[in-house]
């Protein structure tokens, strides 16, 4: 079978057929290619505005256009392209079915090059199929754009929100997630009120009524716009987040003050500098049996470390309950503890804690935690390293949102 008979068979561009085919051999200019001069067979112009068929094209231009390889040679499609006269709509650029307005890429290749950037970096993908990476970037991104579903809140109930870091600096965007399907609902650049407000408003008062809970850390502004735009959801503290600010606020402050205590001993200040992470691991994390020992002896060493350093595993314990009346009880047992050790961070921990206290026994009637967004990090994290960074904030978080589909209901 000759090549002009194999593309004609494979080719699929409706209104045209292959003319001319040369096989471009390899050069200094460039890879061996395969040229495909498409004549045009339809008589008639479907208008891109109304639909219709007309007789009749305004004007037509020239257009190189990259189609899927043959074999892996690449190929290039030359084309008139036509702009139909219609009594309608006006001069109108011709709809093809495989071919989008302005675009120099078949939508075949275009779909492989969208499929190519869901485990490829873009730059990658570039080399691959000979694109430029504006190029590619940009089939990506109208691809997602074009293919990604509309929000629907059918069914939504409970939520939970998160920030993760876009650069270093301090910018922040916000994600919001199904806690039931796992699928990211909005991502918005920032972590204030404003922030998070363009999606409560997106999503509608009959949507915003249906919220019961919401599972976030212990962000003052997310709880304020939570309880200003769904007045019916309970807000639920996640436990990492909190065991996190009381590694910060507590364990690392007694760490440092202790260190400051004994900084004339030049060796026990360098134990109790270096311990950190021993300190906020979790004990079962320990694998290592020199780990577990070095903890226990620096524990012993230190009556304020010893009671930091409880009281975080005793306080993790909250979140193990079902009943409010047993985790109110166990909280109330906590405070006194904290209080009566007059470890002054601890203190102030505790008391703040207090005040929002109604935040971590919710967990009792929703068992909603943000550890489903920390491994979503991780995800994130991994998209921002394949792409080196991403400067398009629109295209990133498309990117997130297709990488978290959500499982069915």
């Amino acid at each position: 079978m000759s090549w002009e008979k194999c593309i004609r068979l494979l080719g699929g561009w409706s209104a045209y057929e292959p003319g001319n085919v040369e096989v471009r051999e390899a050069s200094e200019d460039g890879p061996r290619e395969v040229w495909i001069a498409l004549d045009r067979k339809a008589s008639r112009y479907l208008c891109s505005g109304c639909g219709k068929l007309r007789p009749r094209y305004h004007d037509a231009e020239e257009r190189e256009i990259r189609d899927l390889p043959i074999l892996g040679v690449p190929v290039r499609l030359f084309l008139w392209r036509f702009r139909v006269a219609c009594p309608t709509c006006g001069p109108r650029l011709e709809a093809l079915d495989w071919l989008d307005p302005r675009s120099r890429v078949t939508r075949r290749m275009a779909e492989d090059v969208a499929r190519l950037c869901r485990v490829l970096p873009i730059k990658h993908v570039a080399e691959r199929c000979g694109l430029d990476w504006h190029t590619v970037k940009a089939i990506d991104k109208a691809w997602l754009e074009r293919t990604l579903p509309p929000l629907d809140m059918m069914g939504v109930d409970k939520l939970i929100m998160d920030e993760f870091a876009i650069h270093k600096g301090h910018r922040y965007a916000t994600i919001i997630t199904d806690a039931d399907t796992r699928k990211v609902l909005w991502v918005g650049r920032g972590r204030g009120k404003e922030a998070v407000r363009p999606f409560f408003e997106s999503i509608g008062l009959e949507a915003r009524q249906r919220i019961h809970a919401v599972a976030m850390d212990m962000h003052a502004p997310f709880e304020v716009e939570v309880r200003a735009q769904c007045p019916a959801a309970e807000i639920v503290y996640d436990l990492f987040h909190v065991v996190m600010k009381f590694g910060r606020e507590v364990i690392d402050r007694v760490r440092i003050d202790e260190a400051n205590r004994v900084r004339k001993d030049k060796v026990a200040r360098k134990v109790v500098k270096g311990s950190k992470w021993l300190l906020l691991a979790n004990r079962e994390n320990l694998t290592e049996p020199s780990h577990r020992v070095r903890l226990k002896e620096l524990l012993e060493a230190n009556q304020a470390l010893m009671t930091v350093y409880l009281l975080k595993d005793d306080l993790k314990q909250l979140w193990g309950y079902s009943r409010e009346g047993w985790a109110r009880r166990a909280w109330n047992d906590w405070l006194a503890r904290a209080m009566e050790s007059g470890i002054a961070p601890l203190k102030a921990f505790a008391r703040n804690l207090t005040k929002r206290i109604d935040g971590v026994l919710a967990q009792c009637r929703w068992k909603l935690n943000t550890s489903v967004l920390e491994g979503m990090n991780n995800k994130v994290k991994v998209l921002k390293r394949m792409a080196y960074g991403f400067r398009d904030d629109d295209y990133f978080f498309l990117k997130i949102k297709a990488a978290f589909p959500g499982k069915a209901r």
